[in-house]
């Protein structure tokens, strides 16, 4: 029977962040994905952006980890030379009602630690990005872009070369107590393939499906799954914009907003899609509702040119209609298990928050 020190299960970014951090402070990690590759699931499918903190509730950990992860991460880009951009973000107000909500969008960001954020007149934003229609707009200097694959793979190679090992194509099954060790079975094996001392459950949109299957684990430490499908549209050609540009937040998610990649290709998207299954296709018959959605950005917009993109799938821990829940980071404390850390509902800003979330994790199984 193999042994490990510590196992990390889901090798998507906050995984391989943990696995670095555990790795770092000198554990025998071994990251367990059960795709063909990392990052195949919510890592690949978002928009690539680092947040700088703004939406969240002040004293809640989305709001403290986005902050110190920000800078964690910019810091972590600069050393390890990862392509990324601080390009900064409007957001932009179109009536009255709209402008009030981008007061206690400032109002909530500067609760959180935010205090970058500029209010912006019509004719300031429209300085900034000539093509856009807004009563007024707040500029977020902090908000910047990533190449998600490059930190993906700077996480990895740093947990590697710290003992750490990556096995793709193995799917936990069940998580069972062996001998004050855990035991982790393979798909539907009787028998554990390895033990573990320390076990992180990192698996994204499968968490709560592994915890239910976690021996000792009561049931009401499992919060319920939410699956959020969002689609992006890309655009073909250029834009006249040098920003990220966002509308006033939509229950479920930002709003249909624009982002750029490190080549300056514009997407709009995501939207909120609430979904039973996990399924990722893209209906080309929602062109006409992207369309209506960018043109709140860019009136000027060529509708031939905007086409299907992809989509991914928020992991949310509240539905539809329900307050926004927080991230959930589960130690002993929380479910009563020694040695086992369930990160549930980690969904934006996840990938901003990773290297904050991994510190956290590692010092709960100190």
């Amino acid at each position: 029977m193999h042994k490990v020190d510590a196992v990390v299960i889901g090798a998507g970014v906050v995984g391989l962040a943990v696995a670095r951090a555990l790795s770092r402070a000198g554990h025998e990690v071994l990251i367990l994905d059960g795709e063909r590759q990392f990052g195949s699931w919510t890592s690949t499918r978002n928009s690539g952006v680092i947040h700088a903190g703004i939406y969240y509730a002040p004293g809640s950990l989305k709001a403290e980890l986005c902050v110190e992860g920000r800078e964690r991460l910019y810091r972590f880009c600069a050393a390890h030379k990862i392509p990324h951009q601080r390009l900064g973000k409007l957001i932009f107000a179109q009536n009255a009602t709209q402008s009030a909500a981008l007061d206690a969008i400032l109002r909530t960001a500067q609760a959180a630690d935010v205090r970058d954020l500029v209010r912006l007149s019509s004719a300031e934003a429209e300085r900034l990005e000539p093509a856009l229609n807004c009563t007024d707009a707040l500029l977020s200097p902090s908000t910047g872009i990533i190449d998600q694959h490059e930190f993906m793979l700077a996480l990895l190679a740093d947990a590697e070369a710290h003992n750490a090992t990556l096995v793709c194509n193995s799917r936990i099954g069940k998580i069972t107590r062996q001998a004050g060790n855990w035991g982790l079975h393979l798909d539907d094996a009787a028998e554990p393939a390895l033990h573990a001392r320390l076990v992180v459950n990192a698996a994204g949109l499968a968490a709560q499906s592994l915890a239910r299957a976690t021996e000792g684990l009561a049931a009401d430490r499992i919060p319920p799954l939410h699956l959020a499908r969002g689609v992006y549209f890309t655009y073909a050609g250029k834009t006249p914009f040098r920003h990220l540009i966002y509308p006033v937040p939509e229950p479920g998610g930002l709003g249909t907003h624009l982002t750029l990649d490190l080549s300056g290709q514009a997407r709009f998207g995501p939207d909120v899609e609430w979904i039973n299954n996990i399924d990722y296709s893209v209906d080309p018959a929602r062109h006409a509702k992207f369309v209506s959605a960018a043109r709140r950005i860019w009136p000027e917009l060529d509708p031939a040119r905007l086409q299907p993109g992809y989509a991914g799938i928020r992991p949310k821990l509240s539905g539809p209609g329900e307050p926004a829940a927080d991230f959930r980071i589960d130690g002993e404390s929380t479910h009563g298990l020694s040695c086992l850390v369930n990160l549930f509902g980690i969904e934006s800003p996840g990938l901003t928050a990773a290297l904050a979330i991994a510190e956290r994790v590692a010092r709960l199984l100190e």
